[in-house]
């Protein structure tokens, strides 16, 4: 299991945002756990219902660098979209019955 935090915003004008990311991780519990760490509200928490691997906090350039002070794994943002097509990819998987034989006579 691994928290993630991406470049989304390190490059152009975001505001506030400009220089920080996206911090997400492999499950909601060790996400809340590492912005707990972070000192981030839950409140603040952008949730997907339905797509927990699209569940995530924004950061500001100084909350980022303190994520990966604190352990957080550095990807870019198209690293991110990847993870999580296949985390999604295999949720799926596990989510669909078992492909059952067909009955030939």
């Amino acid at each position: 299991m691994a928290v993630y935090v991406d470049d989304a915003f390190v490059a152009g004008d975001w505001g506030r945002w400009t220089g920080g990311g996206h911090l997400q991780a492999d499950t909601p519990e060790e996400l809340l756990a590492f912005a707990a760490r972070l000192g981030l509200a839950p409140a603040w928490l952008q949730a997907r219902p339905g797509r927990p691997e699209r569940d995530h906090y924004d950061l500001t350039a100084t909350c980022r660098r303190r994520a990966l002070e604190l352990g957080a794994w550095s990807e870019t943002w198209r690293e991110g979209v990847r993870r999580r097509q296949a985390a999604r990819a295999a949720s799926d998987r596990r989510a669909r019955p078992p492909d059952r034989p067909s009955a030939r006579r």
